[in-house]
């Protein structure tokens, strides 16, 4: 399958002011990961996740940016600005929120079916690409071509939306098979929605307690892997035992990578980057410098050519 991709959230609740984004970003760039990603929600009230990551971009040179936008009016602005400030290591996390409390993401129409919220929110990501290209928005081309788009496909509602849009597709899944299962499904229908499906990278998003120490480890984490929990799938143990599952996922044909969600965001991506990230280098699984100076270049995405298509803007932001 080639090098491991990874990537982590340096998400701080709390944390409104930049200077310990930066920190942690630096870190992951020290790892040679290939992005970072942060909730908008993550950093209210105070700086959104845009802006937080667009006073990371000058701290930083080769680290993938990658915010999670909740409010449809400023995607393209926003996207194209912090892809302009990082000099083409952007990216796009695509959400939405069914739920009634929460209008500020994709979904504003919370009364239809998710299916429909998902396929709207796909297509509205690729008109904004095309606007970009085509010139009439005033927003002047990102870098990249497009900066890279990333889905949780998780659920399956989101699936068809990540295997026809994205870039890089998330699943927080806790066992080797699963992941398996659904990222051949999520190629099968890039193939037949006419993508190339090496084209898509998925990503287990895991996440990891990395302070209970290498003997610690409980049972159904370490060495046997993730549990399932009320937050997502947890991995509790130490760097090597981590660096070991990585390692034996990739190498199953599992993955093409992991996004790892710290629990305790200093310490343990602390020791994700010094333990396990070093321990994966030493095996020639993972990188030990970066290909190039893009996103879709660590990710070993081809710079992304805008295709015409029929203005039919699902949007009326």
């Amino acid at each position: 399958m080639g090098l491991l991709h990874l990537a982590a959230a340096v998400d701080q609740p709390g944390v409104y002011e930049a200077g310990p984004y930066v920190e942690l970003a630096r870190l992951a760039e020290r790892g040679g990961l290939d992005f970072v990603t942060l909730d908008d929600s993550s950093a209210r009230p105070g700086l959104d996740a845009p802006a937080v990551l667009a006073r990371v971009a000058p701290a930083t040179h080769r680290v993938g940016l990658v915010p999670t936008l909740t409010e449809p009016s400023r995607v393209r602005a926003a996207v194209a600005t912090l892809d302009r400030v990082s000099r083409g290591r952007a990216g796009r996390w695509i959400d939405l929120s069914t739920g009634e409390g929460d209008p500020r993401r994709f979904g504003r129409r919370n009364t239809a079916p998710p299916d429909a919220l998902w396929q709207e929110a796909g297509e509205g990501a690729d008109g904004a690409a095309g606007l970009r290209g085509s010139g009439p928005s005033g927003v002047p081309r990102p870098p990249q071509g497009r900066p890279v788009r990333v889905v949780d496909a998780t659920e399956g509602p989101a699936r068809p939306a990540a295997a026809r849009y994205a870039d890089v597709a998330l699943v927080r899944v806790a066992s080797s098979a699963q992941a398996r299962a659904v990222r051949e499904r999520l190629r099968a229908e890039a193939a037949a929605f006419g993508r190339d499906p090496d084209g898509l990278r998925v990503l287990v998003s895991l996440l990891v307690d990395l302070g209970a120490g290498e003997h610690a480890a409980e049972p159904g984490h370490g060495g046997g892997g993730p549990r399932q929990t009320a937050q997502g799938p947890l991995y509790r143990g130490g760097p090597v035992d981590l660096a070991e599952l990585i390692a034996s996922w990739h190498q199953e044909g599992t993955a093409d990578g992991f996004h790892l969600v710290p629990l305790e965001p200093h310490r343990d991506l602390e020791r994700l980057v010094n333990g396990t990230v070093a321990l994966l280098q030493h095996r020639g699984l993972f990188r030990t410098f970066y290909p190039g100076s893009t996103l879709r270049e660590h990710l070993g995405l081809a710079r992304a050519v805008h295709q015409p298509r029929c203005p039919t803007p699902l949007s009326k932001d």
